[in-house]
């Protein structure tokens, strides 16, 4: 083997960073839609938290700890599972055809892909966690740390289900919003993200059940409260890493079909 076969064969780690890098510089040349992604967010945590503390009668920091987490898990569900749409641009420029015939290995595509999109939601999280902090939000680092690292984990998997979405409706961005919108909703509902499940019908708590964002939301509160031993955070390990294999499995195969 010579050395230019060496420098060339795909290596899954070298590859990722590389794609996370090419990804991440439009962000970093024009941060406006990173400041502008924060809007929805704060939205959520200005007006629909107040509104929290007053029907649940509960102090302002037991609904801050109950709500934050949540809020932060749908900007990973809403922000990665929206990721396809810039594959499908790049579908329409030719530039995906292009990234298909460099020695890459195809995980990397996605990981590297759905990195760029964890990236500005950890300042986000960041952020939101500052902000209500003053509100009485308590903020374990601990927790903090281990809550992102579950988040960029689940965010791999659901970005790479997105970028898979994007190749089967290529040419049909149309099909694709219409399946991505159908199935997040469900989703984010299902999950006691922004309102409990405890008093809802029998049949939607048995959803929620199995549903993989119920348990990466449960996770995320318990340890963001300091609970790292909670047997939630197991379930939400378990619902996050199942997710990003399937993710990355059913990726992987769609990158190999398309090229």
């Amino acid at each position: 083997m010579t050395t230019t076969d060496t420098l060339v064969r795909p290596n899954l780690t070298r590859d990722t960073k590389n794609v996370l890098i090419r990804e991440l510089k439009p962000v970093l040349r024009d941060p406006f839609t990173l400041i502008f992604s924060l809007l929805q967010p704060l939205v959520f945590l200005g007006l629909f938290a107040p509104l929290l503390v007053g029907s649940s009668g509960r102090p302002a920091d037991e609904t801050l700890a109950w709500f934050v987490p949540g809020v932060l898990v749908m900007i990973v569900l809403f922000g990665t599972g929206a990721t396809g749409s810039n594959l499908q641009y790049e579908m329409m420029t030719g530039s995906h055809e292009r990234t298909l015939v460099a020695p890459l290995a195809r995980s990397s595509l996605l990981v590297g892909r759905a990195l760029k999109e964890i990236a500005p939601i950890v300042v986000q999280a960041l952020v939101i966690s500052a902000l209500a902090w003053p509100f009485g939000f308590a903020i374990d680092v601990p927790g903090l740390i281990v809550g992102l690292a579950l988040l960029a984990v689940f965010g791999v998997g659901l970005g790479s289900l997105s970028y898979s979405l994007a190749l089967a409706t290529k040419d049909r961005e149309w099909l694709f919003w219409g399946v991505q919108q159908a199935l997040i909703f469900p989703l984010l509902i299902l999950s006691g993200m922004l309102l409990p499940l405890d008093e809802g019908p029998g049949w939607m708590r048995a959803v929620a059940s199995v549903n993989p964002v119920n348990w990466v939301v449960q996770a995320e509160r318990a340890l963001f409260a300091g609970d790292l031993g909670d047997v939630t955070v197991l379930w939400g390990w378990v619902a996050a890493l199942a997710v990003a294999v399937i993710g990355i499995t059913v990726g992987v195969r769609a990158i190999r079909r398309s090229s």
